[in-house]
């Protein structure tokens, strides 16, 4: 790299943290509640500081995409025009709205074919943005649907919208409604609920927490056969509940403990399969879910604590099928458990002080949350707390500089958060505007007649594709518009099926072919990608069979009206065959329990745990003494065996 380009990327760099800081604090600043004698700034006006928001979001991805370009030697004189032709047709839809939101304060304003075209302005920028920032599959959607909008009156049958004044239908759906579109209610739930959420995450990342747990986590787990296997989900389970980001968790972490879980002698793919999976799982894992409770409470009308209860046993479900895997890899490949934690350094008496600076902020949250603080309150107050608790770091007293720029990197991780919302919110907008979730929904239950599990089975397939290529929240958010109200015509329970849409929203990272935490994962342990996410898949498989067993069996959510009312034995019951079935799941996934499992046993077992998972109490019965059966008869083999030798 020659020193002209040097200083270019250098200077793009911090333009990059100075737009990045300045999105931050405004952010911050517009959902700061008052505490004590500091004095309240926020909210600012919607009609102005949504539009500002989403402009200085366009300039970071702006930034972003030239210094991707400048750092592998193809920016040209071209890009930099387009850049420029770029932020001053951004800025001039985005006074525009200023002016239009300042007409409709006081009078009534009949849209006409300027604002329609001024409407596509920002949704084609966004639409590009979104394919250089998040890959084709989320732009190709928001493109479609876009088209869709503007040509609906025009398609045959179902398919057709209504007809009308097509100039106030695309004006008002794309852009200038405050509670539709790009600027709509979907952005407000990021700048109000998500934002500070990331900006915590973004703090914890930056005041050096991360290493420690990585540390200690090495060290607890070292005498076990997957120590460091069992170390990296331990981690990214803690991290990826509050990053809400499973490839910045796959990244953040996996550097370090991939490489440990390769050492150990696991294969690449299975070792970045591991880090994957565990980093997507944080998305289900209370008491944060990445912000997507605070949301999905939000949206469904309950409360926070409502939600985190209702998932606890299905996150943990799913965390124990992962050391599962991990235990019966190790024992197929004969690893054995060593003292010494290879390579990593011990823990030393600060990392377990800066375990102070992971479980406070968390803590802290979960008290206000439940003290009835709104999230933005809760998560500020955490950042507040974070901050000074991080000067215990002699790292950060060596260079405090280091919050600064953290805090600057959340705001860089908004605004391409911002951008992916910017997608969902001309998707959601669609949706309502054209009627197609009550469109498909009829498709659907005409397809599955009346078969909820056909209709599960159908919406989990479309949550999948969906959501791949997009990040969890929007993709949650976009994918439950159009799949929930189908799953609460056959009379699944509200928050039951928005559980079930999240679920298979998370999973879709690390399902083939648009895998993106497992290509992310592979890049780190030098697997391949597609043999990465097949890996992932498996010895993750229970993220996509857990959420069958709730929607039968919604005892398995806690403080719900089902819980509420089922009988402690039935609740007994139903944590015993949910165990049972992880444990044969995972033996019959990786193909082992202390001896090499035959293809014919291997299906029973996964049929043993798929019963064991049905609403059918006597059949669940029936596979759970016959899954105890062969585990018994496993171990007999085992002995005799070694007994003969």
């Amino acid at each position: 790299m020659t020193s002209s380009i040097e200083r270019r990327v250098k200077a793009l760099h911090w333009a990059g943290l100075a737009v990045g800081l300045v999105i931050a604090l405004a952010g911050l600043a517009n959902v700061m509640p008052t505490y004590g004698v500091l004095p309240r700034v926020g909210p600012f006006e919607l009609d102005w500081f949504r539009p500002l928001f989403y402009w200085l979001c366009f300039l970071s991805f702006l930034i972003w995409d030239a210094l991707r370009l400048t750092r592998d030697g193809k920016l040209t004189f071209f890009h930099l025009i387009g850049y420029a032709i770029a932020l001053a047709l951004m800025s001039w839809v985005s006074w525009d709205y200023y002016q239009v939101s300042m007409v409709l304060k006081d009078s009534f304003m009949f849209f006409s074919a300027r604002e329609a075209w001024m409407a596509a302005i920002p949704a084609v920028l966004s639409i590009i943005a979104c394919w250089r920032l998040w890959g084709a599959p989320i732009a190709i959607l928001g493109a479609v649907v876009f088209a869709y909008l503007a040509t609906g009156p025009y398609w045959p049958g179902v398919f057709q919208t209504i007809v009308g004044d097509m100039n106030e239908f695309i004006a008002q759906n794309i852009w200038y409604d405050a509670s539709q579109g790009i600027l709509g209610n979907i952005m407000g739930i990021v700048l109000s609920t998500v934002l500070p959420f990331i900006i915590l995450g973004a703090v914890l990342e930056g005041c050096g927490a991360g290493g420690s747990m990585i540390r200690i986590s090495f060290h607890l787990m070292r005498r076990f056969r997957g120590g460091p296997a069992y170390a990296a989900i331990s981690a990214s389970a803690l991290f990826g509940t509050v990053s809400g980001s499973a490839v910045a968790n796959v990244v953040g972490t996996g550097v370090v403990t991939i490489p440990m879980i390769r050492r150990r002698g696991f294969s690449g793919n299975f070792a970045g399969a591991v880090e994957a999976a565990a980093s997507t799982g944080g998305q289900i894992l209370p008491p944060i879910m990445g912000a997507a409770a605070l949301v999905m409470a939000d949206i469904v009308g309950v409360s926070y604590l409502a939600v985190i209860l209702a998932v606890l046993i299905p996150a943990i479900a799913y965390y124990v099928s992962l050391f599962l895997a991990v235990f019966f890899e190790a024992e197929k490949l004969g690893i054995t458990a060593r003292e010494e934690d290879e390579a990593v350094e011990p823990p030393a008496g600060q990392d377990w002080i800066n375990l102070a600076l992971v479980f406070g902020p968390i803590a802290l949250i979960v008290w206000l949350l439940v003290s009835g603080l709104s999230p933005a309150g809760a998560s500020i107050a955490a950042i507040f707390l974070l901050i000074p608790m991080s000067f215990i770091n002699p790292e950060i007293r060596r260079a405090p500089w280091k919050l600064l720029e953290s805090l600057a990197e959340g705001g860089k991780t908004v605004a391409q958060l911002a951008i992916a919302i910017a997608m969902v919110g001309i998707v959601v907008s669609t949706l309502n505007a054209t009627g197609i979730p009550t469109k498909f929904a009829v498709l659907l239950a005409n397809a599955a007649s009346s078969s909820l599990m056909a209709a599960l089975l159908i919406a989990a397939a479309g949550c999948i594709v969906l959501g791949m290529g997009m990040p969890t929240l929007p993709a949650y958010i976009a994918i439950v518009a159009v799949m929930g109200p189908t799953l609460t015509g056959f009379g699944v329970e509200l928050l039951t099926a928005h559980m079930f849409v999240f679920f298979f929203g998370v999973a879709s990272v690390i399902t083939p072919p648009v895998a993106i935490a497992a290509y992310a994962a592979a890049s780190i342990s030098k697997g391949k990608p597609i043999g990465t996410a097949v890996e992932a898949t498996r010895i993750g498989a229970m993220i996509f069979l857990v959420p069958f067993a709730f929607v039968y069996n919604p005892a398995l959510l806690l403080g719900t009206e089902a819980a509420a009312s089922a009988s402690l034995g039935f609740v007994a019951f139903s944590l015993l065959t949910l165990a049972a079935s992880l444990y044969l799941a995972s033996s019959a996934l990786i193909g082992f329990d202390k001896q090499r499992l035959p293809g014919w046993e291997r299906l029973l077992r996964l049929v043993c745990a798929a019963t064991l998972l049905s609403p059918y109490v006597l059949a669940g019965a029936a596979a759970l003494a016959l899954g105890i059966a062969l585990a018994v008869w496993r171990r007999t083999a085992k002995l005799q065996t070694a007994e003969a030798l």
